[in-house]
């Protein structure tokens, strides 16, 4: 598979593929695109020697890589709070028939009105979290520069994330299955850590 993709990698198509990947999983969490993306980086680091602890010749893919990942994350979540600005009123309809959503809503707003958003971080990790962060955010007509930085950094932290469990996982364990499955493991627990952390009720709620 790692032969595959790697010859996948020296081609543009796998920065199109990945970004493509990313840019629709705000619309359709169900795609896999961590999974591509550690794929991805895994298979570049294969390429680059990392596995063998040879200099790293590939880092350039790897930072094209990021790059590609995080390009895409903040274009979805562009696309997804300007859909949601337009028809913000259907979707408030939506999220108050949700007592969850609506939690999302005001945690949200607050973290925004803060001047703050490590919130749009957390989210951007969770299953679907980047999808609620987002058309919550347009829907309430937060205004996109209070939005639009978190989610830089939101799509930077994520990218940056995914692809250096793929790229040290095949360092420290060899481009093998056993080093795929440890990243996508680390992937998934830190997405169910931030799915736990933002499930939490805010401080003042639980003290009061």
């Amino acid at each position: 598979m790692f032969e595959s993709v790697g010859t996948l990698l020296g081609s543009p198509w796998i920065y199109a593929l990945v970004g493509l990947s990313v840019l629709l999983d705000v619309f359709l969490p169900v795609l896999p695109s961590g999974v591509l993306v550690i794929t991805a980086a895994t298979a570049a680091a294969a390429g680059s020697g990392a596995a063998t602890g040879q200099v790293p010749d590939g880092v350039p893919d790897i930072l094209a890589l990021i790059l590609s990942a995080t390009t895409a994350s903040v274009l979805g979540d562009l696309v997804a709070y300007r859909l949601a600005w337009r028809g913000g009123e259907r979707l408030d309809r939506a999220i108050s028939r949700s007592r969850r959503l609506t939690t999302a809503q005001e945690r949200l707003g607050e973290a925004l009105a803060r001047g703050g958003g490590p919130l749009v971080v957390l989210a951007r990790f969770a299953p679907a979290g980047r999808s609620v962060v987002s058309l919550i955010a347009g829907a309430a007509h937060r205004r996109a520069r209070d939005f639009v930085p978190w989610s830089a950094l939101a799509g930077l932290s994520w990218a940056g994330y995914s692809v250096a469990l793929g790229y040290f996982g095949a360092h420290w364990l060899g481009t093998t299955w056993l080093a795929t499955g440890v990243s996508f493991l680390a992937l998934f627990g830190a997405g169910a850590a931030a799915a736990y952390v933002m499930r939490r009720p805010p401080a003042q709620a639980r003290t009061s």
